[in-house]
């Protein structure tokens, strides 16, 4: 053999070995709470990404519950055998702010690999939900939602109600639930999350702190203070309301979701996400923003979400990082996130995402689809009304809820229930904020 030949062979051998040092690509693994038809659409997203470039592979591993998620990461990450990316539900921020040394911030990891980045695109009423005092985005929108009213317009119909109309004022709510309690309907309207639509959208709608310090944007010694004269109120006439039916407590969670997916309920007031499963219900339903007191001066103001975001951890290769961020870009698209926002019910992430499905004509051809946006959209968040920065507020909830339990069942005063709830609250604050100064 010729030298000439030796050489090109290896050319050709040093060609192919470089070939195939890059030809697998770099496995980033997501760790989320989707499943069933949400978890399909998960995986399109990471295969659509995938195939989309060749450097990176996002693999998408389904790791149960919101809190089984969290409770599994800390100790992946002291185990060292954390994923790049989890989802993590937005009253879990708290906590994973706390968690020092564990998180890689989003806007960090942007500037860091050099990836295009900017926070004005996406929805202020998302975004501010999960930036420090400075405004940086912490971690990445994904499945972002926010509670809406819907109405059966078949019930509706048959207590002479107007089914194009959807009550916007609580005054209106009582009275189109009190026709359909008198046409025979077993109950006029039922709230799912009854924290966060209750509590939490309440006093954000009404201009109102949930807690001091900003809502806990201002730090770890924020205490609650939601038992307010309007919330006082609004506990009084659920527990009234809820003696006729007028008002009917469906539980914690979403269990309040059966009784107006069987009929049972004329009006509910559930997460905007819920939408494709209204439909996939058969109900003829319509859709509204959720009531306010119209005479409280400055109401309504925006609405605040819920659902979760992508949090990226630390102690992974370091390679991977630029992956993280390819993918995130990937996912801000327009187009992308058009595609998820119209397949899920989510809110569209970014101004580009809901111009297009606008144009598009999605919400001609989806009256009510676009409810949840603009009610997101309603205004300029204020303190009490771009979020809540609460540690140990999956506890928290449980408390609140447990005591509007209480106070629609007659066994506590709405006085007693809301003050039982704040006190409760803040003993979980306090014990947070020890663990964590």
């Amino acid at each position: 053999m010729s030298n000439r030949m030796k050489t090109l062979l290896a050319g050709a051998a040093m060609v192919l070995a470089a070939t195939g040092a890059h030809a697998a690509p770099i496995k980033i693994q997501w760790w989320h709470a989707m499943n069933g038809v949400l978890g399909t659409d998960v995986d399109k997203l990471a295969h659509d990404f995938n195939a989309s470039q060749t450097q990176y592979e996002i693999d998408p591993v389904f790791k149960g519950t919101y809190p089984q998620i969290l409770t599994g990461a800390i100790a992946a990450f002291r185990a060292h055998q954390q994923p790049a990316i989890i989802q993590v539900f937005e009253v879990g921020t708290a906590t994973m702010m706390a968690a020092k040394g564990a998180v890689y911030p989003v806007y960090q990891l942007m500037k860091d690999t050099g990836q295009a980045f900017d926070p004005k695109s996406y929805l202020q009423a998302v975004t501010s939900y999960y930036s420090d005092a400075n405004g940086n985005m912490l971690s990445m929108p994904f499945n972002s939602s926010t509670p809406v009213t819907y109405i059966n317009k078949t019930l509706f119909k048959k207590a002479g109600l107007d089914p194009s109309k959807t009550p916007t004022t609580w005054p209106e709510v009582e009275a189109d639930a009190k026709k359909l309690r008198a046409a025979g309907v077993a109950c006029g309207f039922t709230t799912a999350w009854p924290s966060w639509v209750l509590v939490e959208n309440f006093n954000a709608l009404h201009n109102l702190p949930l807690g001091t310090m900003e809502n806990g944007f201002g730090g770890l010694g924020t205490r609650l203070e939601f038992n307010n004269p309007l919330e006082l109120r609004m506990w009084t006439d659920l527990a009234k309301w809820e003696k006729d039916k007028t008002y009917d407590y469906g539980g914690r969670a979403d269990t309040a979701y059966a009784k107006f997916a069987s009929g049972q309920c004329g009006m509910m007031m559930e997460s905007s996400a819920s939408r494709a499963s209204v439909l996939a219900s058969k109900i003829d339903f319509g859709m509204g923003p959720l009531p306010y007191w119209p005479d409280v001066k400055g109401a309504p103001l925006n609405s605040i979400i819920g659902g979760a975001t992508l949090w990226v951890l630390k102690g992974v290769p370091t390679e991977q990082y630029k992956g993280v961020a390819a993918f995130f870009a990937y996912l801000s698209q327009p187009k992308v996130q058009a595609w998820w926002h119209q397949a899920t019910g989510y809110l569209p992430i970014t101004t580009a995402a809901y111009d297009l499905s606008k144009s598009e004509g999605y919400y001609t051809k989806n009256p009510g689809a676009d409810v949840a946006i603009k009610q997101m959209t309603r205004g300029t968040p204020t303190a009490n009304s771009r979020g809540l920065r609460f540690g140990s507020f999956v506890q928290i909830r449980d408390i609140i809820e447990g005591n509007l339990e209480q106070v629609v069942a007659g066994k506590k005063t709405p006085k007693q229930g809301l003050d039982d709830a704040v006190t409760q609250g803040n003993a979980l604050l306090a014990q947070f904020q020890q663990a964590n100064q």
